[in-house]
């Protein structure tokens, strides 16, 4: 496989208009055969190339993270299962609650209806396997970041709900706020330290960490990709995480708040990968590996295995072009990882796209192209 023509025209194409800053990393058969950075880390602030080493804020790339090292945990606790409801560990959510409407986080002032659905749900019946897959029925999102950083965790622990838990899939990132604190629960430490001890020191991601809020970062801000110019801070976000309510919470959350640079996050696919083909870099059994992508949930055009999105028929999903046993994830700020079994591939691709703003047609097309093009080569 030599998709270096290719690949270099498609990171070309996307450079100053999609984003300023990129870097991929395609593996196929457990080796690394293409790998590049293209643009600078903040153009209007400094003239700092992007590298392979460069940090990008990974955004949803974290639940990957975070998954993994949860299914690690179930497979060293017995007592915590895929169906063990979520108030055995995070005792708080339990009890009725309301179905309604949530704040449509891309149009403000606007409400998004679910389910038209009234009455309550019992939460104590919702399931980490009801998280994993996004079926819990939480919403998508609240404006978490408007409140004191105190009432978050309540806010989250006694939301309301939006449909009723296994009839629909609605991507949560508050589903995954709160796997985050179970993990921090089950581990006995702090998320951070419980990916590091789970995840990243077992497979030697020396480089994927948190940046805490108004804490000195482990790498400096010149070795990160910048992102948006929010209207809200007055400030362009450089180091700080770009989503709103990982902000809030600290940096640290079990939906966002990772960064780090394009090997590394492929070389957690590879151990994925590597697990499915039955070697044990991730700690995680075989059959819960084979679990985790396969498909547990189905909402007409989306497929969700534990954590991870499935190939999907819809023709501008990344997944379409590859093989239909892939796997994948994306983040908001313009990242992605996809592995394909059957053409035992993995792509790594992290971009800053958000610096131009929250349009995702870009990203969209960008990415099928990226994937179109690794495909006809392998």
């Amino acid at each position: 496989m030599s998709p270096t023509r290719t690949l270099d025209t498609v990171l070309n194409t996307g450079l100053d208009k999609v984003y300023t800053a990129a870097a991929v990393v395609v593996r196929h058969e457990e080796h690394e055969v293409y790998a590049r950075a293209v643009g600078h880390v903040n153009p209007e602030a400094t003239d700092i190339a992007a590298t392979l080493d460069t940090c990008f804020d990974l955004a949803s790339l974290t639940k990957v993270f975070v998954t993994t090292a949860f299914l690690r945990l179930l497979s060293e606790h017995g007592d915590v299962d895929l169906d063990t409801p979520v108030c055995a560990v995070l005792p708080e959510f339990r009890g009725a609650r309301p179905i309604r409407p949530y704040e449509d986080p891309l149009q403000p002032g606007q409400m998004v209806t679910v389910s038209e659905e009234t009455g309550e749900v019992d939460a104590s019946t919702v399931t980490f396997r009801h998280l994993l897959t996004h079926t819990a029925g939480l919403p998508a999102w609240r404006p978490l970041y408007r409140l004191p950083r105190e009432r978050i965790r309540g806010e989250v622990l006694y939301t309301f709900f939006a449909y009723r838990p296994g009839t629909r899939v609605v991507y949560s990132d508050l589903g995954y706020i709160l796997l985050g604190w179970a993990v921090e629960a089950l581990s006995g430490v702090s998320l951070p330290k419980a990916l590091h001890d789970l995840v990243l020191a077992p497979l030697g991601l020396l480089h994927v960490h948190y940046r805490p809020v108004g804490q000195e970062p482990p790498v400096p801000v010149e070795q990160v990709a910048a992102t948006e110019k929010y209207a809200w801070r007055e400030a362009r976000m450089w180091g700080e995480v770009h989503d709103e309510n990982a902000w809030a919470m600290g940096g640290i959350s079990g939906h966002a708040g990772l960064f780090g640079p394009a090997r590394d996050v492929a070389a957690l696919g590879q151990a994925w990968l590597d697990t499915l083909e039955g070697r044990d870099p991730l700690g995680i059994t075989r059959d819960l590996a084979q679990t985790a992508v396969s498909l547990q949930a189905e909402d007409g055009d989306v497929r969700r295995g534990l954590g991870w999105a499935l190939w999907s028929p819809l023709e501008t999903s990344p997944s379409h072009p590859l093989g239909t046993r892939a796997f994948g994830h994306t983040g908001f700020t313009g990242t992605s990882l996809y592995v394909d079994p059957e053409r035992a591939l993995v792509i790594a691709a992290l971009t800053n796209r958000v610096y131009f703003g929250r349009d995702a047609e870009g990203i969209i097309a960008w990415r099928l192209a990226l994937h179109r093009g690794v495909a006809r080569e392998a």
